[in-house]
Formats: structure tokens, sequence, C-alpha cells
């Protein structure tokens, strides 16, 4: 008879840290972990294949890696015949087999699994022990402080505080280095009509054998599932996530600040540094992240605002993100603050659309799972805000196609940096543009049909005739807010007859399905971006 588990320490599919709080105080004679693949979390959301496969295929690589350590590890795979679908099953089933006298976990990366799994803890009776992530550089308390008494939340001011908190980026007197926060304004080059500069192509990863496994699995259980799997390449162990962190700072980091914003069409990674995914599933501390960088700054291999730029997304923007996720969950899940509801086109399931910079787009994240962020904010993230789609069916889209999508840090980019759908708590402005943004900083508009300098006419861009439209459509809540007074005021140049224009126009191509019909005849176009 095997001896009886102390304590059961559960494992989730985003939680893939050795060196978890979970693990503090284990004793391998006495104590197991438990992990399971379930349907549920490739259902919830119609979760595209790239995605399953780096969760599952990172999964089963570090049970591997424990059990390794002499640590016994109860691991439930989806295909197995009497899997019950969903965490909450199989932890129950668990509990009722195992009989563990304790229950540990660190906080989970999603509302709806933390909610669920406590609910079955509550019923078996089994005492449970929640630990603090410290992945995390701010705590939920933490950042529950910092937010309290503000009438204003703001990433900016955070940012300042977990520099000064954790001394990153900070000289002899405890000063930002080279005299500034922030670089922003360095860091929004684009390419330029020549395009990207010479770079070293990013590090890949070939599927061993546990990843091509998954990759059957998936391709056999989600066959009808969106996305493609011959692409895959991404690092599913912590050795490789270092890999792909190394060659990141080595080979791309210099160039990232400046065209960290730029786009090219049928270049994905660019300058971008590809860790993402693993540092959502735990493989990749940021602190670890944080300190190379920095000392890439220090050592003289990458110029100060590139690495405050970088450092600014994981230090600042990613932690922000998952304080404003805890602060205002489970109701920022339904915020809708623009009354949208248009339905999600069905394109953004299949890439094919006759819009160059969104086929790009969509096609790419259909491919390896990933678009950088001035894609998925001022591209996909663009066209459903100026559409008008219900920001739930953006959020659900989101949080199924990208392979770093958690929803603790995938909600409130949508939600509300994405969608202002939170009406103004991420971001202090809706983020619109017309077609002439994306011509700026990329060269999608050159083998475009559509205009991106007309509003109305047959080769009028959607995005401008769209902009124009959201405008005039919410002009009584935009107005009200000062960063958005100059665009506002830009209506007045609008005519009553351009006004109709625009309105007719951009309720055909709603009712067209977010695609204008194909031009039949030459059409007046009226500039107007």
């Amino acid at each position: 008879m095997p001896a009886p588990i102390r304590h059961l320490v559960v494992v989730l599919g985003d939680q893939l840290d050795a060196a978890s709080a979970a693990f503090d105080g284990f004793d391998p004679a006495r104590d197991a972990v438990w992990m399971a693949e379930v349907a549920e979390e490739s259902t919830h959301v119609w979760v595209a294949k790239p995605r399953i496969v780096m969760f599952l295929a990172a999964m089963r690589h570090f049970r591997d890696e424990l059990r390794a350590r002499g640590w016994t590890v109860h691991y439930r795979c989806l295909d197995e015949a009497d899997n019950a679908g969903t965490l909450a099953g199989e932890l129950k089933q668990a509990l009722a087999r195992l009989c563990p006298a304790k229950l540990i976990w660190v906080e989970a990366g999603e509302w709806r699994v933390e909610q669920s799994l406590a609910a079955v803890a509550r019923t078996s009776g089994v005492p449970l022990d929640v630990r603090v992530d410290r992945h995390f550089l701010c705590s939920r308390a933490e950042f529950a402080a910092h937010a309290a008494d503000r009438r204003q939340l703001r990433m900016e001011f955070f940012y300042r505080e977990m520099r000064r908190r954790h001394r990153v980026l900070l000289d002899a007197r405890g000063e930002p280095e080279g005299g500034q926060w922030n670089y922003d304004e360095e860091n929004r080059a684009s390419f330029g009509a020549e395009g990207p500069p010479r770079r070293t192509a990013p590090v890949r990863f070939e599927p061993d054998a546990v990843t091509r496994e998954v990759m059957a699995l998936v391709e056999r259980r989600f066959p009808q599932h969106p996305g493609r799997l011959a692409q895959f390449d991404w690092p599913v162990t912590a050795e490789q996530a270092r890999v792909a962190l190394a060659d990141f700072i080595r080979h791309r980091l210099p160039e990232f600040g400046r065209y960290q914003d730029a786009m090219w069409v049928g270049e994905p990674w660019l300058f971008h540094s590809r860790i993402a995914a693993a540092m959502n599933l735990k493989l990749l501390p940021p602190r670890e992240v944080i300190a190379v960088a920095e000392q890439a700054y220090r050592d003289g291999r990458a110029p100060l605002a590139a690495v405050e730029g970088f450092i600014r997304q994981i230090l600042g923007w990613r932690e922000y993100v998952r304080g404003i996720y805890w602060r205002e969950m489970p109701s920022y899940l339904t915020r809708n603050a623009l009354g949208a509801q248009e339905p999600l086109p069905g394109f953004y399931w299949t890439g094919e659309v006759p819009m160059r910079c969104l086929r790009d787009a969509i096609g790419q994240t259909l491919e390896h799972g990933y678009a950088h962020h001035i894609q998925r904010l001022m591209v996909t993230g663009l066209y459903s805000l100026l559409l008008g789609v219900e920001p739930q069916r953006v959020h659900e889209w989101y949080l199924a196609v990208y392979a770093d999508a958690v929803e603790w840090v995938e909600l409130p980019n949508t939600v509300g940096m994405s969608q202002y759908a939170d009406g103004g708590l991420m971001a202090s402005k809706p983020y619109v543009a017309t077609g002439k943004y994306i011509q700026r900083m990329s060269n999608a508009c050159a083998g475009c049909r559509f205009d991106p300098a007309k509003a109305t006419g047959a080769n009028a861009c959607p995005f401008t005739t769209l902009y124009w439209d959201f405008l005039l459509r919410h002009a009584p809540v935009l107005g009200r807010n000062p960063r958005m007074a100059l665009q506002v005021k830009n209506l007045a140049r609008l005519t009553e007859p351009e006004r109709a224009a625009i309105r007719q126009r951009a309720g055909t191509i709603r009712t067209g399905g977010g695609v204008p019909p194909a031009p039949a005849v030459p059409a007046d176009e009226l500039p107007l971006a």
C-alpha cells in the first residue's frame, strides 16, 4: 500500500516554475505533484492549435523534469479514456483517490480557474494553502495598496514606483539612468521604404519527441480548431527559454527600442524577443529577464532607450495589467463602456480579408500564435474597436489565438487598452487612428487596393472610414476627454453630405461582415485622413 500523501501540490499549465512557492518545504518522500490536461482549457474559447501545443508540450516537459528530481507527479493526459474533461472534475477525482492531508497551490492566472478549484477544495474538506506567486515583482496586495485612494490609475507612475522599489535602471543617486524615466520618443521609428535593417533570425527550437507527440494529439483531438502547426518552434522548457532570451539580448535588443512599433509584411519577428509565452507559463522569471537586459546596457551592448523600453514592458505593463485584472475581476470581464454589439468578423479566424495589414497580422497569428504588440493594438484591435465589435468576443479571440495568452495579461490589454471597454481605467484615451497610421508604420498599404487617405468611395480604406464613423458615433463621450479633444474637433471639417457618406459606407462594411464590397464602378472619393 502506498504511503499517504502529506501535501498534494497543484501545478497548472501556466505555473511551470521550478522555483515556485508551491514547492517550498516539498518532501519527495511524503509529498506529490498533481497536473492535468483537460479539454475544457482548449474549448472554453476556441483555442488555436499553436497555443494548445505550447501549453501541453511545456507541461509534459515540466512533468518529466520534476520526475527526474525523483518527485512523484500524478499527471493526467488529455487522451486518457476516463479524463473528466475539466480541471475541477479531475481534481475532485484525484482528491478522492489520493486522500492528501493538505492541498497546496500558488495563485492561479485566471479568475475562472481559481474559483472552480477553490470550490472543489472547499467541498472536499481538504485544507488548502494558497501561496503568493513570487514569480511576479508586485503581489496582488502590493498593487491594491498602490491603487488605494488614487483617483486615477496610470501605468507610468506605477512603473516608476517599481523601478525604485526593485532598483532597476537607477544611478548611484537613485535617479533614473540617463535622467529620464521614459524613452518612448526615441522608440517609435518605422523602417522606411528600404525595409528592416539586416538582423539575425531568432533561434528556433525543433520539436522533440514529446512535443511531436503533443502536436499529433492536438491534430487528432482538435482538427477543426484554428491555427497551423507546421512552423511550431516555441521554447517549451526553461533551458530553451534561456537560450531564446540570450539570443534576443545578443542579436535584437540593441535595435528593439527604435523599431518596437514598426511593422513589415511577411516579417513576424523583426527585433522582438519571442519570450512572452515562456514567461507567461513561468518557464522564465521576469527578474532574470530584467537583470540580463540591464546588464546589456551597463556593458555597452545595448542603448539605454532600447533597454528601458524592453524593461518597461515587463516591469511596467506586465505587472500593471496583472494588478488591474485581480483588482477588477470578475466584473471586468463584462465591461462595455462604448456599448459595442457587433459580432467578430469571421475573417479573424481565417485571415481571408482584402485589407493587407489585417491579412498579414491575422495570417501570422494563425501560423505562429504570435503578433507583436502594435499589430495587436493598432491593426486587429483597432479594427474591431472601430467596427464596434462586442469586447467579450474580441477578448475570446485574443485569448484563443496567441501562444502567450493567459487571461490575467490578455484581458486588461484587450478590454482596457485595445477596446477601451473599461471607459478609461487602463488607458487615458481610446487608441484610434485612420489607415494612415498603418501606412506610416508599415509597408502594408503599398500593396493594398485601399487608400488610407480616403474615407469614402470604392477604394477608401476601411480603417479610415470607420475611424471617422467612430468619432461621429461617440463624439458626446469622447468630447469630454481632453486627450481626444483635437480628434473630435476635426469632425467640424465634415459637411453633412460627407458625414452621411461615411455613415453609409461604415454601415455597408458592418453588414458585409466587416469587409467593404468589391468595387464595381469608380465612385466619388473624399480625402479626409
